[in-house]
């Protein structure tokens, strides 16, 4: 067996180790996320922590690993009667990969026994083996929606219940959850994160010491794992001795009402959504007691505990930047402190604390500002305006669906058609590799014709494995949105462009919503960039757009071309997922030569290839010259302005089903 890196041996980190030994001394805490770069010891503190669990009392040959001293009534292995003092083995941490199925999370009905052997027999999943123990996801912003729900609807029921092929079974799923994700690969619905107890955000120290041990503690644990393991026994004793205190110390410990009065007042100041987060920073505070070693909740505790649970429910989009105002927070604690509690030792105003970030309003000087009145306007001259400074986009809006037409097999998501594991039944087909989700009429139907030549006796129906069909389900992908944007001097004429970033802004938060990868392609002046390559992280997106210049020349053509080698190196990279290419744009073409002529043969590549396309007509005033409608049909795509693309806008709707009759 591998020798873990021990616990104690993890340099700096702190508030990950606090989270993580919280949850140890009282899982109703709700378990912890863990947010930040790669490379930051996420995944070694969470295995870590595994060997300073105590060890489990478990009933002998129960899958479910029911506590021989209270064990579940209701088990699928029970009734456990008199069954004395039981074994005892390890705590044990289960992982739970990315690509996992439903039913290897929940388990289900061995759909082969059953209609071998005629009976059901039920296949206990990942839920039942990390009861009583740490269930791990890594990369948990990675895992499909469904399988996210249905975790954290166990981890907060503490059971897990299973109806489905005939099969009706509930089992006890109390578990430490414990994720790790980093959010340059895209973040987790506000909903989803609600529902962790703790969030920490992790980051690379920059101190040039802290990074010196760092490298040797790892250099040494590589060179002789048990060996380092050995160094730092007392150490971990001494932790795991300190885990089982506040344990026994945890039902002891006494909320008063000041600490409940402080608790509510925090979470009504930062006007943080629904009452979970009131409950979690109560189970938080009363675990930071018992692990002081004390019997009283004190405003330092509430402190801390509002450090840990509130910076991720205050995100009410993507864009939102994490974190918890200090002063803000120990305003109010001061406020609402009672006779009970003393005053928080007030040290949020040091180095980490929240007075460094600006507020919504706050920003560069300058930044944001309106261009005043007569500047911007007008066409660059012929040679080419010289660059503008970024506007502010627009206030985003609900926008009207956009998908990429036929059916899909890429990532499951919420756009387009697609053939995935979830959805309505459309179908059946043999079955490739084993067989997750049965189409009983169909198998039926299958082994009907040949009863007669298997002597077939009585009413029943002998079923044989070339007889199995598996369901074929129609549900919605996940797409990549390439945005390619026009930042030329033609766009910031009449101050288009904060409209045409708000715009855009709409699609990234729609693209979240549904589940996309977004890149994004600028093109001005002389050349196109890549302002940010296909990531699930639309906020960094919304980041490169904010600070996006404008000014110089249109070259359409450059901005197609680059666009065309993005879809091609990332069909490389992910082949299933499709593409849908947002071309945010007025239609002129005037940079480099023949630049009418290349932007055209530039656009007729996309066609070419069935890409699908939109144009997002950005043209305006009282004269238009049609140029975005035309190049939407030499991409073979449609066109819709800034209007239509607003889901609640009838005139838009009215044109659009125009367009399609026309």
């Amino acid at each position: 067996m591998t020798t873990p890196f021990p616990f104690t041996a993890v340099v700096g980190q702190d508030d990950l180790r606090l989270a993580l030994l919280l949850n140890a001394v009282s899982p109703s805490v709700g378990g912890v996320l863990v947010r930040g770069e790669k490379g930051t010891a996420k995944s070694t503190a969470v295995r870590a922590l595994t060997s300073l669990l105590p060890e489990v009392a478990v009933v002998p040959g129960c899958r479910f690993s029911c506590d021989p001293a209270a064990p579940d009534p209701g088990c699928p292995d029970g009734p456990h009667e008199g069954v004395g003092v039981g074994a005892s083995r390890p705590a044990r941490m289960v992982e739970l990969p990315v690509g996992a199925s439903e039913d290897r999370l929940v388990g289900a009905l061995d759909i082969e026994r059953a209609l071998a052997e005629g009976v059901k027999a039920y296949e206990p999943g990942l839920l039942a083996a990390a009861h009583r123990g740490i269930l791990y996801v890594d990369e948990v912003n990675l895992l499909h929606d469904h399988l996210v729900d249905l975790l954290l609807d166990a981890a907060a029921m503490g059971a897990s219940y299973v109806e489905r092929e005939g099969v009706s079974v509930r089992h006890a799923a109390r578990f430490l959850l414990v994720g790790t994700m980093n959010p340059e690969e895209g973040e987790l619905r506000p909903q989803l994160l609600d529902r962790f107890g703790l969030t920490v955000e992790v980051s690379a120290s920059r101190e040039p010491d802290q990074r010196v041990e760092v490298v040797r503690r790892r250099l040494a644990y590589d060179d002789d794992p048990a060996g380092f393991a050995a160094r730092w026994a007392d150490e971990e004793a001494a932790v795991r001795r300190r885990i089982v205190a506040a344990r026994e110390l945890l039902p002891s410990v006494r909320l008063g009402d000041g600490a409940l009065r402080q608790i509510a007042a925090t979470c009504a100041a930062f006007e943080v959504d629904g009452m979970r987060a009131d409950i979690v920073m109560a189970r938080t505070a009363t675990a930071l007691a018992a692990w002081a070693g004390r019997t009283e909740v004190l405003a330092e505790d509430v402190r801390q505990a509002a450090l840990l649970a509130l910076p991720h429910r205050r995100r009410r989009n993507p864009f939102d930047a994490p974190g918890l105002d200090e002063d803000k927070l120990d305003e109010t604690l001061e406020e609402f402190s009672g006779d009970d509690d003393p005053d928080p030792d007030g040290d949020g105003g040091g180095p980490g604390g929240g007075g460094g970030q600006p507020g919504p309003d706050e920003g560069p000087a300058g930044d944001g500002a309106a261009a005043p009145p007569g500047e911007g306007e007008g066409e660059p001259a012929p040679g080419g305006a010289g660059e503008q400074s970024p506007v502010r986009a627009a206030e985003p809006f609900r926008t009207k669906v956009l998908s990429v037409p036929g059916i899909g097999e890429g990532a499951a998501g919420r756009r387009s058609r697609a053939r995935t594991e979830h959805g309505r039944t459309t179908g059946a087909r043999r079955p490739r590799g084993a067989l997750t989700k049965l189409h009983l009429a169909a198998t039926v139907q299958a082994a009907a014709p040949h009863q007669r030549a298997r002597g077939r006796s009585g009413h029943g129906l002998v079923v044989r494995r070339d007889d199995l069909r598996q369901a074929t389900r129609e549900g919605r992908e996940g797409n990549l949105v390439l945005f390619v944007v026009d930042a030329s001097g033609s766009m910031a004429a009449r101050q288009r462009m904060s409209a045409v970033k708000g715009a855009v802004l709409s699609l990234l938060l729609d693209a979240y919503q549904r589940r996309d990868k977004v890149g994004l392609v600028t093109f001005r002046g002389s050349a196109a960039d890549v302002a940010l390559p296909p990531t699930s992280s639309v906020d960094a997106a919304a980041a490169r757009l904010e600070s996006l210049p404008t000014g110089g020349r249109t070259p359409l053509a450059a901005g197609l071309l680059k666009a065309h080698d993005v879809l091609r190196v990332e069909r490389l990279r992910d082949p299933a997922r499709r593409a849908l290419v947002v071309v945010v744009t007025d239609g002129r073409a005037t940079g480099g030569p023949e630049p009418v002529a290349l932007a055209s043969r530039a656009a007729r590549l996309f066609a070419a290839e069935g890409i699908a396309s939109v144009v997002v007509d950005c043209e305006s005033g009282p004269v238009r010259l049609g140029l975005a409608g035309r190049l939407a049909g030499e991409l073979g795509g449609t066109a819709v302005t800034l209007d239509e693309l607003r889901a609640d806008s009838i005139a838009g709707l009215v044109k659009d089903v125009q367009r399609r009759a026309a």
